[in-house]
């Protein structure tokens, strides 16, 4: 889980791009051939309507293969990955969701379906330990908390990491905090966020390395970068591939434009989403996870490696999360990447949160087509290319 003894330093880190070319000529050539059992399961992957699910089972997406492409060349071994954003199942003891939360996740089960499903846990596991960061009077002060056997939910409906690094990791202080990855770790979970920690998990044979980031004590620093870059670094020296999962940036309805330089949310320093994020990526990264905004932002590419800079609401049973207009729309964002970190497909596949805050699939695909703009906006040279069914594909200028 927080594994502090790095293996040799990974010879795979070639230059960003590199090889891209010759990864998405053999993908389809061995799709079109039959040859590639990996690649095709990446591409089906992103088939047919996201209101369905993916199109493969994670198996077979994981699956590897060594049969020779038509070039001679074996087929990269790919797995799939799926992320969510913020994560509240209720608020204990008044704000709970229906039925003790039994099938919180139904609807959305199949979308994160993946090799590695991970998602940013908003709020402590755990019985009221008579410490909470919230005075009796506080008036713009949130803390929750929901059972310890709510861990059962996310076990349930796939998830495999939680992420702790955010701002109510420690609403219910040490003994919360500590519950919580107990309440995870009975079912199985692994969970990440915590300062020097690097969860390391075998994927289909892959390892993948998890560091989170806020800009809170309980985490490894958002803001403090040069201390972050040896953190990725260390990972990226574990691993085969090294994911960042990050609470950063403003607060709001308002909050979808990412633009560069600190962000500042009720007198707290909230980090410079695209400085972090680059300076990842610059260190090992293959994937940056945003969370924090409660609302979508854009989707980057840099150096090949793609960056969600927020992935919104995903749930807030009983409530606790605002669902008033695009505060309701999430995503469940699908990546696969071969071993050495190349990109090999992507997807986001809308949700929103129902009158109970419960994550359901949207239809409308709201989430999509709203990140499709601010990709446009945002970053008009390296944003990612957002389709009407929330396929994802890098940029010219980012290949």
């Amino acid at each position: 889980m927080d594994d502090t003894q790095p293996t040799p330093a990974k010879s795979r880190r070639a230059p960003r791009g590199a090889g891209r070319t010759a990864l998405v000529v053999t993908a389809v050539l061995a799709v079109l051939l039959g040859t590639g059992v990996a690649a095709v399961a990446a591409f089906d992957l992103l088939g047919g309507d996201d209101t369905a699910g993916p199109q493969a089972t994670p198996s077979a997406a994981g699956s590897a293969s060594t049969d020779p492409s038509p070039t001679g060349e074996p087929v990269p071994k790919v797995i799939s990955m799926s992320a969510t954003g913020d994560i509240v199942m209720g608020n204990a003891p008044g704000r709970l969701p229906p039925n003790g939360g039994k099938g919180f996740f139904n609807s959305v089960r199949k979308a994160l379906a993946a090799d590695l499903v991970m998602g940013n846990l908003e709020e402590p596991l755990t019985d009221d330990t008579g410490t909470s960061k919230c005075g009796a009077n506080s008036t713009r002060c949130h803390q929750f908390r929901a059972p310890p056997s709510y861990a059962g939910h996310l076990a349930e409906a796939g998830f495999e990491l939680l992420n702790q690094a955010n701002n109510h990791g420690y609403d219910y202080g040490k003994a919360g905090y500590e519950n919580t990855q107990e309440a995870l770790e009975k079912y199985d979970l692994q969970h990440t966020g915590a300062p020097n920690q690097i969860t390391v998990v075998d994927v289909e044979g892959v390892k993948v390395a998890v560091a989170g980031f806020s800009s809170y004590v309980w985490s490894n620093s958002l803001i403090n970068i040069s201390s972050a870059k040896k953190v990725i670094q260390k990972a990226a020296g574990m691993a085969d591939l090294v994911v960042v999962q990050v609470h950063m940036g403003g607060e709001g309805s308002e909050k979808t434009r990412v633009r560069p330089g600190t962000e500042m949310f009720l007198g707290e320093n909230r980090g410079d989403p695209i400085k972090f994020s680059h300076s990842m990526i610059d260190a090992g990264a293959d994937l940056v996870v945003g969370h924090g905004p409660h609302v979508m932002r854009a989707l980057e590419f840099y150096k090949g490696r793609l960056i969600a800079y927020s992935l919104g609401n995903f749930a807030g049973g009983g409530g606790t999360l605002s669902n008033n207009g695009r505060l309701g729309w999430g995503a469940v964002l699908k990546v696969s990447l071969t071993a050495e970190g190349e990109w090999a497909g992507g997807q986001l596949v809308s949700t929103y949160m129902n009158g109970s805050g419960l994550p359901t699939m949207d239809p409308q695909r709201r989430a999509a087509g709203l990140v499709r703009g601010l990709c446009k906006s945002d970053f008009p040279k390296t944003g990612a290319r957002v389709a009407a069914d929330g396929k994802i594909t890098p940029p010219a200028a980012a290949t």
